[in-house]
């Protein structure tokens, strides 16, 4: 919330989903003006589950209606991965779980990022492998399945888990599980999504290594050692005991389309594309610690050892914010933006820079200023000058995209602590 209030939230990619919310919430399919005029989302990711939101952002119509939610969903995985722990492996470990999964660097980068829909995988995949940790079979498929609604790479996850269910002695539970979570994904890159967006198909496809990668060795190199500085903080916080349980295999899903792709977002920890991930992590150290062979050091060194090692991550990720002062201060040019923030009318066509894109979503209609595939010929046009941007545009860009729109009829209505508003009748 304190990101938000400070600026630092960001069209791409809070806005595209406050979109989104504010579809379903006005009782339409949802279409997103960021990623063009009248784009269906549905024809980007399959993430029908962002629905459920609806209700609530009727009752608060705002951005942070989805960043209090995030959190919510986050905060609840952690009741069945401590509450499996305590049960199976006694209070210690259930804290050493506990904190781990809360100090996470996978849910703190997710959470410093935006919003994303896989915030309602996490829990979904808490409860199930807590219950496949446990020995309840069908209630882990049927916390399992409601992943295909989340998005369409985690079907191949619920498949996953249907082979864990079999090898466990529901053959036929299990074989069905798979079945549904490979046709639903299948289904959904193949059928739903290009029915969405015709133009394109599914367009993810390009990320893989085989649509487009350089091939260079240098590349090859850099990304080998991204993917395995990833794995290794992946499961680090376990003490590296997750390795040694089964309930790490609906990770591999996940890691094999990420390690395969030639986008280089995908390799490392930025982001929330790790977030997935952590409940499975720490439900396979759960099932490690509870099914260690006897002999082996005592679980308390395993435990130490994990939390050692999250506390000593913690500064490096999001979470450390926290005890930043400029977290907690608003400056005046903050204050200057929304002054003129409130100069644009409700329900106008504006196209804005990215970090001033969700101040708007939740009562206009807003593109991204200097990607071409905005909205021609938005109303208003407000623009930080002053913030170095890296995406989607440069300063210097932006500069000349501004004169372009002066000699296309914007005028200047405000020029105050360098943001920059435009009209144009």
């Amino acid at each position: 919330m304190r990101n938000h209030q400070r600026m630092l939230t960001t069209g791409f990619d809070l806005g595209i989903f406050e979109q989104a919310v504010r579809s379903y919430a006005h009782g339409h399919l949802p279409v997103s003006e960021l990623k063009g005029p009248g784009f269906p989302l549905l024809g980007d990711h399959f993430s029908p589950v962002l629905a459920t939101l609806a209700p609530f952002y009727r009752l608060w119509p705002s951005p942070l209606t989805l960043l209090v939610a995030q959190a919510a969903l986050f905060a609840v995985a952690v009741v069945p991965l401590a509450s499996w722990a305590q049960r199976a492996a006694g209070r210690a470990t259930a804290l050493a779980v506990a904190f781990g999964y809360g100090a996470s660097w996978g849910i703190a980068q997710a959470v410093g990022f935006d919003f994303h829909e896989v915030c309602f995988a996490v829990p979904l995949l808490a409860f199930a492998l807590a219950a496949l940790g446990e020995g309840r079979l069908c209630a882990a498929v049927m916390w399992a399945l409601p992943l295909l609604l989340v998005k369409e790479d985690l079907g191949l996850t619920v498949a996953v888990i249907g082979v864990l269910v079999a090898r466990r002695g529901r053959v036929r539970l299990g074989v069905v599980a798979s079945a549904v979570g490979i046709v639903g994904a299948l289904l959904e890159v193949l059928v739903i999504i290009p029915a969405f967006n015709p133009g394109q198909g599914y367009a993810y496809w390009s990320n893989l290594s085989g649509g487009g990668a350089t091939g260079t060795e240098s590349t090859a190199v850099l990304q080998a050692a991204h993917c395995g500085l990833t794995a290794v903080l992946l499961l680090a916080p376990t003490a590296f005991m997750a390795a040694r349980s089964s309930l790490l295999w609906p990770a591999l899903p996940t890691l094999g389309w990420r390690f395969l792709s030639h986008n280089p977002a995908y390799w490392g920890t930025s982001y929330h594309y790790s977030a997935v991930l952590v409940p499975i992590v720490f439900a396979a150290f759960v099932g490690a610690v509870t099914t260690r062979p006897a002999g082996q050091h005592p679980a308390r060194t395993y435990l130490a050892t994990g939390t050692a090692i999250s506390v000593l991550l913690l500064p490096l990720f999001p979470l450390s914010h926290l005890v930043e002062p400029a977290t907690w201060q608003s400056g005046a040019r903050i204050a200057a933006a929304h002054r003129i923030l409130d100069r644009i009318p409700d329900g106008a066509p504006v196209a804005a820079s990215n970090r001033l894109v969700p101040q708007l979503t939740n009562r206009a209609t807003v593109s991204e200023f200097g990607l071409p595939n905005s909205s021609p010929d938005p109303e208003w046009i407000i623009v930080d000058t002053a913030t170095p941007q890296t995406w989607p545009t440069s300063l210097a860009q932006q500069a000349r995209d501004i004169e372009a729109a002066r000699a296309y009829g914007y005028r200047t209505v405000m020029n105050q602590d360098n943001y920059l508003l435009l009209h144009r009748p």
